[in-house]
């Protein structure tokens, strides 16, 4: 799941390299966050790592990725009242959208570099208190990275990069892995199949009733 993280962010890195100061300001779908503002967001969601590296290993996991999107207080108005204000904090803390790229880029590396240095069966406490494996963890970012890496590509204007490897570990994620082969009659790349199990773009009802029967593991997003 590193190597998926690792790709995933890259990719974002690259494509936010270069923005001018009106394409950070840009308005997303992730309202009120402009560009700038969501990749803020992301930021936060991959800075919590190295905070949780450094504390004490829980003697068990307890929680998998699909049961951390469950839809407690985390998801909870207030919560995503904070959620949205620390994003929009961090993004504000930066003279200009360069300097913030700067900081995401650092601060993905150093995740990634941590991680590395961590055994495959490391245990994590979540700061909403979940006991994870890292690699459950991991694949939470991995969704962050992904799913608002469209959002932020829609904003741009610009063809998504998702990277295969990400998108194959979200739609995983989503469908269990005996399912993903049968959701490829759906006829959808995957940007789109994100966009459309993320409620990024509309169903139809045909689409609908086929989601429906693929069993999808609908998750909670802030």
């Amino acid at each position: 799941m590193l190597e998926s993280f690792r790709l995933e962010a890259g990719e974002l890195s690259r494509a936010v390299a270069g923005l001018s100061e009106t394409e950070w300001d840009r308005p997303t779908r992730c309202e009120p966050w402009s560009v700038r503002e969501l990749l803020g967001h992301v930021r936060v969601v991959i800075a919590w790592l190295p905070q949780m590296l450094d504390g004490s290993a829980p003697d068990k996991a307890e929680v998998s990725a699909v049961e951390y999107y469950r839809p407690d207080d985390r998801f909870s108005p207030q919560t995503n009242a904070a959620r949205i204000g620390l994003a929009q904090d961090h993004a504000a803390g930066h003279a200009n959208g360069a300097a913030l790229a700067e900081d995401f880029a650092a601060t993905w590396q150093q995740v990634d570099q941590m991680c590395r240095d961590e055994p495959e069966d490391r245990v994590v406490r979540t700061r909403h208190g979940d006991a994870m494996l890292l690699s459950e963890f991991l694949l939470t970012r991995v969704v962050e990275v992904a799913v608002h890496g469209l959002d932020l590509a829609d904003a741009l204007g610009r063809e998504p990069w998702l990277t295969p490897e990400a998108g194959a570990a979200v739609l995983e994620l989503l469908l269990g892995p005996d399912q993903v082969d049968v959701a490829r009659e759906l006829g959808w790349d995957r940007p789109t199949f994100l966009r459309k199990v993320t409620g990024r773009a509309a169903l139809d009802t045909t689409e609908t009733a086929l989601i429906e029967r693929l069993g999808i593991r609908w998750i909670t997003l802030g």
